[in-house]
């Protein structure tokens, strides 16, 4: 398996690099899914008299994989002279046969990222069949399209209509071996992550009567526990025996390779036993018919010494009929007993965890010029503390840290935009988020597509070339919205700013489109005149943007979020956005997150993990609370 990169004219080659188990290493694995899906046309396929929408079949994945081309464009400052930008193109071809395209599409079924259709169940990919994205595929698939700046709308359906994983945990890998990197503090925050907050029975028998969308998101909630009795066994002395908090182990193994990076059953098997070392989890039964074929998988590490519960080593049985339960160092580390201690305690560092937004990441470290490039927002205030009183002299820093923390969380800024839409300003955040979306877009833009045939002679277009130009055409038609609708004399939105700004823009307008020929310009942009702009125009027209969008912000933080804050609806919303928030409960003692996926950063050897959470996901499980709510209070004898 080879993938090529061309360099803007400047060819390479290489073969992807795979692990002592066979597989690609989980970056590859993880982008040339991503790559595939964005090339395939997903839609309905039939099998055995079923039709199943939004799919694939073998064959379609096989012929994309066999000729593959990524092409992702970056504009900058041309460096000799930094008035004039400058587009670099990389294309990417990736060349498989057959076998090598079922193989690799069988790692993605490994990585949990697709499923067989008409077989979910089946960890096989078949030479003739139908398969569908995952709840963990989808959001590796958000994360890839937003971080590459990619048109995705012909994904759009698919993500509205199936389960999207809220929030997946990331175990930071050797980039060396591609190894995840254990240590107690790893471990503690993947056990954290597996027990969840509270135990979580399920609360329906076989969760009958649930859509798809509310039986997975219980289940996201920590793998599902049982109570399991032993029977007495006079002849060994031992009498009836009731355990509480167990599960099975092959539902530990599917919940770790849903809602982790975790690759595979074998691996999960690993950080099972890692548990079982830990001493947070024990074996209470496995009764296993002597014919029965048993998998045992076994772990060893130092031991820290002391009264530590921690053994130097621990295995696993990956049987049908094995039964492990938390025990009572597992239930003390979960905070099961104590849900709040890990809030209150001085030991809960809040510089421990960097989660990661799958739809915003880097929209907010660009918004403010004192943020770096890979700024770790070490752990944001806890939508609790957005409510705390400050003194006088700290308000307009911490209406500024609020507003930050509201515009990452999904949840909160649709509440948000609700309570400006009632006070008539709805039209700040509206242009807030619609120049952070443009200047995203203006800074990257990719494409993938499959390319059987060799390019016509004589033609020097290539894909990406061609995405680049197609999405400058959609750059300039956002840039001339955005005026249109905010900035324009009498516009549908027009925005309240400062008078001297409002000027700067239109007198740069002015002159562009008197130097461009034409027209004059009236207040508002011609599509013609806007078609003849260049992407040095268009980076002008980003700096103004960006100065209003500052002025906007800070409108926002001194006028409004102060007032926000003390809605009943904020105050309604707190532990909704707290049960699907990162917090201390889940992960402590852990190093600040990476800035780049796993197996890239040279300083990630020492371990760690970090949340990514989806805005898709987030925002369609808020808007289901909210439409809850809204029922309930409508519901006959309601107050």
């Amino acid at each position: 398996m080879t993938s090529q990169a061309d360099h803007d004219g400047q060819a390479s080659s290489h073969m992807m690099k795979t692990t002592k188990r066979g597989r690609p290493y989980l970056k590859d694995t993880l982008d040339l899914f991503a790559t595939l899906i964005v090339s395939l046309t997903l839609g309905p396929h039939k099998q055995f008299f079923r039709t199943f929408p939004n799919s694939f079949t073998t064959d379609e994945a096989a012929q994309n994989l066999a000729s593959l081309k990524f092409s992702q464009s970056n504009r900058g400052p041309d460096p000799r002279e930094p008035s004039r930008v400058v587009t670099t193109t990389t294309t990417t071809t990736f060349s498989m046969t057959r076998e090598m395209a079922k193989a690799m599409s069988q790692h993605f079924m490994d990585a949990r990222l697709i499923e067989n259709a008409t077989d979910p169940n089946s960890n096989l990919f078949k030479d003739r069949g139908v398969y569908m994205l995952t709840p963990k595929g989808l959001h590796v698939l958000e994360r890839f399209i937003s971080k590459n700046g990619i048109n995705a709308d012909n994904l759009h359906q698919v993500f509205v209509s199936q389960p999207i994983c809220i929030k997946l945990l990331h175990l930071e890998r050797r980039s060396a071996d591609d190894e995840i990197i254990v240590s107690q503090s790893v471990i503690t925050a993947l056990f954290r992550r597996f027990v969840g907050r509270q135990p979580n029975y399920p609360t329906q028998p076989n969760n009958a009567g649930s859509d798809q969308f509310q039986r997975y998101n219980e289940r996201s909630k920590g793998v599902y526990l049982m109570d399991h009795t032993e029977r007495p066994q006079p002849l060994l002395g031992k009498g009836l025996q009731h355990h509480k908090h167990c599960f099975q182990a092959v539902t530990a193994l599917e919940w770790l390779c849903d809602f982790t990076s975790v690759v595979g059953r074998e691996e999960a098997a690993e950080m099972a036993a890692q548990f079982v070392r830990f001493g947070l989890i024990t074996l209470v039964s496995d009764k296993r018919k002597n014919n029965d074929s048993a998998i045992i998988f076994t772990v060893r590490g130092s031991t820290p010494g002391g009264n530590s519960v921690v053994s130097q080593h621990g295995e696993f049985r990956c049987t049908a009929k094995a039964i492990y339960k938390i025990t009572d160092e597992g239930r003390r580390l979960a905070h099961w007993d104590h849900p709040h201690a890990a809030h209150d305690s001085p030991s809960a560092s809040s510089s421990n965890l960097v989660p990661e937004r799958s739809s915003v990441e880097g929209s907010l470290e660009s918004a403010d010029k004192k943020l770096s490039d890979e700024t770790k927002l070490h752990r944001r205030a806890s939508v609790v503390q957005l409510n705390n009183n400050h003194a006088d002299g700290k308000a307009k820093e911490s209406n500024t840290t609020r507003l930050r923390y509201i515009l990452e969380e999904p949840a909160l800024r649709s509440l948000f935009r609700e309570f400006l839409r009632s006070n008539f300003c709805e039209e700040n955040l509206s242009f807030w988020l619609d120049v952070q979306d443009f200047k995203r877009k203006f800074n990257i833009t990719s494409s993938a597509a499959a390319v059987p045939t060799a390019p016509r002679a004589g033609s020097r277009s290539t894909p990406g070339q061609a995405a680049m130009e197609k999405h400058h055409e959609s750059l300039i038609n956002t840039a001339t919205v955005i005026y249109n609708a905010y900035l324009a004399p009498s516009s549908s939105c027009e925005l309240n700013i400062d008078h001297n700004l409002r000027n700067e823009m239109t007198k740069y307008l002015e002159d562009t489109v008197k130097g461009l020929g034409g027209k004059a310009f009236q207040g508002h942009i011609e599509p013609e005149q806007a078609n003849a702009f260049n992407a040095t125009q268009l980076q002008k027209m980003i700096q103004l943007y960006e100065r209003i969008q500052t002025h906007v912000f800070r409108l926002m933080a001194t006028d409004s979020v102060p007032k926000f804050i003390k809605t009943p609806k904020f105050l309604a919303l707190r532990n909704w956005v707290e049960d699907f928030d990162p917090t201390e409960n889940e992960i402590t003692q852990l190093a600040s997150g990476p800035t780049s996926p796993p197996g890239l950063s040279p300083q990630e050897e020492t371990g760690g993990a970090y949340i990514t959470i989806s805005q898709q996901a987030s925002e369609r499980e808020h808007r289901k609370v909210q439409a809850g709510n809204a029922g309930q209070s409508t519901a006959p004898g309601s107050p």
